[in-house]
């Protein structure tokens, strides 16, 4: 594979008096999968559509490697496209399908059904080449679109909510195929999606986008654990808003004193920002300061929600092991196991 860096600077593209992206910049390494992700209306589908080609940005440039390709027409930027509608061609087989990009490019038809065997081989469904594409299973289909893209050895691929379409078990098991050859093939990819747990789990970085701006780039674990603004911390993943009490940068939640992140030395009322995972329950406590709700088990661990005296509602994710006294009705303690908060305020 011929995979480049793609980068994306100064990006505006209005639609009416509508702002899809706004002096959007990205950079995406060398053989690295980045996902955007963000409500819908965000402007992710806008930035692919602009990278390859499908829509002219009103103002900024378009970088594959040192190449400006923003004057460059679609069908001329090498770049491979799978779309959450598989948009296979039924009159062909899925040998046919997948060679389908080859034969545009005038390659010998010897040569581009070996390459089509070998893609297919990789998907796991060189054994249906033959078939059509009706015959096949919506799982079946996208890995068919999948291995068509990745057929003329594009320098950029990019997905666009590729799995959504399909069945929950299916999703999980193509996410993984998707992470698997892409890690083997070394293809620099952009991958769009409004699904979090999908976004988290198979790429290098994460962006975060909200009304055409990227809120946040990093890693899933960093985005995850330090999020850099209240709409990132309430967008991926879970998370409590608790009311609380700021002094000098101190946050008092639970009765405990947390340093506050990105703060000021204001003081008053504000709502902190804390995981399920970083609040404990504690039953039999001399110092109740909430009740149980409901108690889920989850196998491994158990989803507890309870309230505070104020109405609070909070969330707790702990090993089951440790949740067995925790009964609905039940007085308990909340803890906060985080050092440190992101607060927003009132």
């Amino acid at each position: 594979m011929s995979s480049k860096s793609l980068t994306l600077r100064n990006i505006s593209k209005r639609f009416g008096n509508v702002n899809a992206l706004d002096n959007f910049d990205l950079e995406v390494g060398v053989g690295e999968l980045v996902a955007l992700l963000g409500p819908s209306g965000c402007g992710k589908t806008t930035a692919l559509r602009v990278v390859a080609g499908l829509e002219h940005q009103d103002a900024g440039s378009v970088l594959v490697g040192d190449r400006d390709i923003s004057q460059t027409p679609a069908h001329k930027r090498n770049m491979g496209m799978v779309f959450q509608a598989y948009s296979l061609f039924p009159n062909l087989t899925v040998e046919e399908n997948v060679a389908f990009g080859l034969q545009m490019r005038k390659v010998n038809k010897h040569v581009r059904l070996k390459k089509a065997h070998e893609l297919l081989d990789l998907v796991g469904l060189d054994s249906q080449s033959k078939r059509y594409t009706h015959q096949l299973s919506g799982g079946q289909q996208q890995r068919v679109a999948l291995a068509r893209a990745l057929a003329f050895e594009p320098e950029i691929l990019l997905l666009d909510e590729p799995l959504s379409a399909l069945d929950a078990q299916v999703r999980v098991n193509l996410r993984e195929e998707i992470r698997r050859l892409q890690l083997s093939l070394g293809t620099t990819t952009l991958f769009v999606t409004h699904d979090q747990e999908e976004a988290m789990a198979i790429s290098d970085r994460v962006g975060v986008m909200n009304q055409g701006v990227l809120e946040q780039i990093d890693t899933p674990d960093v985005l995850y654990n330090k999020p850099t603004s209240s709409f990132v911390a309430g967008f991926v993943g879970i998370m409590n808003r608790i009311p609380a009490q700021i002094s000098d940068g101190i946050v008092e939640i639970f009765g405990s004193k947390v340093i506050a992140l990105k703060r000021g030395n204001e003081s008053g009322e504000v709502v902190a920002l804390i995981r399920p995972e970083s609040i404990s329950v504690v039953a039999n406590s001399s110092q109740p300061n909430a009740k149980v709700l409901t108690r889920s088990f989850m196998g491994a661990s158990s989803n507890i929600i309870c309230q505070t005296g104020d109405g609070t509602i909070v969330q707790s994710l702990m090993t089951s092991a440790s949740t067995g006294d925790l009964h609905p009705g039940s007085s308990v303690q909340l803890h906060v196991l985080s050092s440190e908060v992101l607060v927003a305020n009132v």
